[in-house]
């Protein structure tokens, strides 16, 4: 089924709609959304490698413009949004103690959750709820997302179809791989903070 889903994306990639997916799966997953870009970023280099870094940098704009909503919904809806989107993630119980983490070392805290496949969206509810000062987010948001989005494409930029032969090669080890980092992230959300 993953497979199909990767032929599915990989065909859908080069189609000229599907910059605005990525932006909308970007935007989203700085906000309310569990799916990262990546699943769109990744296949769309593929396709077209010399397109790459433009795909970076949407992923990157749209990121950071989704972070100012996660942002909004900690500090002006937490309480009717926030707080329910933390339950259906179950980050409620450890939610208080993460706030006060991002309120100490916030910079750090929104930088490697930007970077790192951890949700984003909880780091910038949690940075909307403290009042994290907004140049902090944006700066933290551009540098971690940008910097995540960015190495992909340059990689994937460099290596294409080296990187489309060996996802053909290994694609159910990748996929699992993949999997586990996406799952992963939120296992150490909701037991590391």
């Amino acid at each position: 089924m993953l497979r199909r889903l990767y032929d599915w994306t990989l065909a859908k990639a080069a189609l000229p709609g599907a910059e605005r997916w990525l932006i909308g799966i970007s935007f989203a997953d700085s906000s309310f959304f569990p799916v990262p870009p990546d699943i769109m970023q990744i296949p769309m280099s593929i396709a077209r490698p010399e397109r790459s870094l433009r795909y970076a940098a949407v992923s990157t704009a749209a990121s950071v413009a989704g972070a100012l909503l996660g942002y909004l919904i900690g500090s002006v809806l937490y309480q009717t949004i926030g707080v329910p989107l933390l339950q259906f993630y179950g980050y409620e119980d450890r939610f208080v103690a993460f706030a006060a983490d991002i309120k100490a070392h916030g910079f750090l805290w929104m930088l490697a959750f930007a970077f790192l496949p951890i949700p984003y969206k909880v780091a910038t509810i949690a940075a909307g709820s403290i009042h994290l000062a907004i140049p902090t987010l944006l700066l933290a948001s551009v540098l971690g997302r940008g910097g995540r989005f960015f190495l992909v494409a340059l990689v994937l930029r460099r290596f294409g179809a080296q990187a489309q032969d060996l996802i053909d090669r290994y694609f159910n080890t990748l996929a699992l791989a993949a999997t586990t980092l996406f799952v992963g992230g939120f296992v150490v959300v909701r037991y590391a903070f």
